[in-house]
C-alpha cells in the first residue's frame, strides 16, 4: 500500500496543547535510556522485554520506537497517531505469560495497564528530570497542565484515564511506592548492560554511547543504579554536570530548526508507515 503523506503541516496532533510545545525539544532525549532502564527495572516490564525482544541485535529498537510513539502522539497528525496505535498494539499483543512455575519470571502483560502507567510514568518523569537541569522553572499552571497532558502517553496504550495520579503530589507518592517494588534480576541486568554496549548498533550510535551511557546512569535514582550494578562516582557526577552545562547553553543559542529536528525525522520516517490497514505484526 503507499506510503502515507501527511505531515504536521496538515494537521496538529493537538493544537495548543502543552505537551506539543514542550515534546519536539530534543533536550529531551537525554533522559531517554534513563526512562527505558527504569521501566525495565519493574518485573513486569522487565521480563517483558528480556523475553521478547532482542536487545543485542537492535540495541536502539526501543528508544526509536518510544520516541516515534511520542512525537507522534504530542505533535503528528491522526494519521501519525493510528499509525503508532496499531503497531504497539499489534507488538504487544503476544509479550505475555504466566508466572514461571521456578521463579525465574512473574506473570506479566505488556496490556497490564499498571504496568502501561509505570512507562508513562517514567518517560514524564525523566522528562521533568531534563526540564528541572536545563530549562527555567514551570509556572504551577504550566507544570501541572503537562503534566496533565503526559498521561496521553498511557491512555494510547490501553490504560484507563483514571489511573494516572490525579496531580502532581499524587505522583510523587505513586513513584515513591513503585521505586520501593523495582527489582533488577540476572535476567533483566543483563538485557540492560545489552541495550548500553550497544554492540551491534551502527557505527554513529556505537559513537554516541558513551554520552549515553552516562547520563542513562548518572540520571537514575542512586537505589534503582546500586540495582542494577552500575558505577557512578565523582568523575563521573563531574563529566555528566559538564554535559548539562554544555546542553544548557545550546538550548539558549541553537535555533528551533535544529532542536526539534529529532521530531521532525521521525514523523518523516513515520510518513513512510504502511497505514493501519496493512499493519500486522511489526513491532516497534
Amino acid at each position: 500500500m503507499a506510503a502515507d503523506s501527511t505531515t504536521t503541516k496538515d494537521q496538529d496532533a493537538h493544537p495548543g496543547s502543552v505537551l506539543s510545545r514542550f515534546a519536539p525539544e530534543s533536550a529531551y532525549l537525554l533522559g531517554g535510556g534513563r526512562a527505558i532502564l527504569l521501566q525495565l527495572a519493574l518485573p513486569g516490564v522487565g521480563h517483558g522485554v528480556a523475553r521478547h525482544s532482542d536487545f543485542a541485535a537492535n540495541p536502539m529498537g526501543r528508544l526509536n520506537g518510544t520516541l516515534t510513539y511520542i512525537y507522534a502522539l504530542s505533535n503528528g497528525t491522526e494519521a501519525h497517531r493510528a499509525k503508532v496505535r496499531a503497531r504497539v498494539h499489534a507488538a504487544h499483543a503476544p509479550v505475555k505469560a504466566p508466572a514461571a512455575k521456578d521463579g525465574s519470571h512473574p506473570a506479566y502483560s505488556a496490556r497490564d495497564p499498571k504496568l502501561q502507567l509505570w512507562v508513562a510514568a517514567t518517560l514524564y518523569d525523566s522528562a521533568m528530570q531534563i526540564q528541572q537541569a536545563l530549562f527555567p522553572g514551570l509556572d504551577d499552571h504550566t507544570a501541572e497542565s503537562l503534566y496533565r497532558d503526559y498521561a496521553l502517553l498511557g491512555t494510547e496504550l490501553g490504560m484507563p484515564a483514571h489511573l494516572w495520579p490525579a496531580t502532581r503530589a499524587d505522583f510523587a507518592k505513586y513513584w515513591a511506592r513503585t521505586l520501593e517494588d523495582l527489582r533488577v534480576d540476572p535476567a533483566v541486568r543483563e538485557v540492560a548492560h545489552e541495550l548500553l554496549a550497544a554492540k551491534n548498533a551502527p557505527l554513529w550510535t556505537r559513537f554516541a554511547m558513551p554520552l549515553v551511557r552516562l547520563m542513562s546512569i548518572g540520571l537514575l535514582p542512586e537505589q534503582v543504579r546500586t540495582m542494577y550494578g552500575f558505577a557512578f562516582g565523582p568523575r563521573e557526577q563531574r563529566r555528566m554536570d559538564m554535559v548539562l552545562s554544555y546542553a544548557r547553553v545550546a538550548m539558549r543559542i541553537l535555533p528551533r530548526a535544529l532542536r526539534h529536528f529529532p521530531m521532525r525525522y521521525y514523523l518523516r520516517r513515520l510518513d513512510g508507515w504502511p497505514s493501519v490497514g496493512c499493519i500486522h505484526t511489526q513491532t516497534v
